[in-house]
């Protein structure tokens, strides 16, 4: 065992942790959602290219208002608490997958998805961060 020691990264209060290369987690403490903070995460880690992943806590009280997709590979989402749909669009139909606290599903690369939130909770989420995409819903 290492004598290397990390403090704990609390993805409940806005940290986030970074999964690269070499099975390297890195946390995020202070991880910011605007396009500057998006711009050096990007940076720091190009490195590690379509294999990083980003991983994330997050609220939904509402459904979302956007549709998102992510072209460098699959996202996993976990619900943590709560109950709401994942809505994926395949191809020209909408597949909705029920979600309740511990069931996951994968979001495939480049498969549009957003989400009908039932009841607030919190959701889990690995995702290739880099590369991306919104629409509006």
């Amino acid at each position: 065992m290492d004598d290397e020691t990390t403090e704990p990264c609390d993805l409940g209060a806005g940290a986030a942790l970074h999964l690269g290369l070499g099975a390297r987690a890195t946390p995020l403490p202070d991880f910011g959602w605007d396009a500057d903070a998006l711009a050096a995460y990007d940076e720091c880690f190009s490195a590690d290219g379509d294999e990083g992943r980003l991983v994330v806590m997050m609220e939904s009280s509402e459904s979302w208002p956007t549709w998102e997709r992510h072209p460098a590979g699959e996202e996993v989402v976990v619900l943590v608490s709560g109950r709401m749909d994942l809505v994926q669009l395949v191809g020209d139909e909408e597949r909705r997958v029920e979600l309740r606290p511990g069931v996951a599903v994968v979001n495939p690369k480049n498969v549009w998805h957003t989400a009908d939130v039932h009841q607030p909770g919190t959701a889990l989420f690995i995702t290739p961060g880099r590369g991306t995409e919104n629409r509006p819903r």
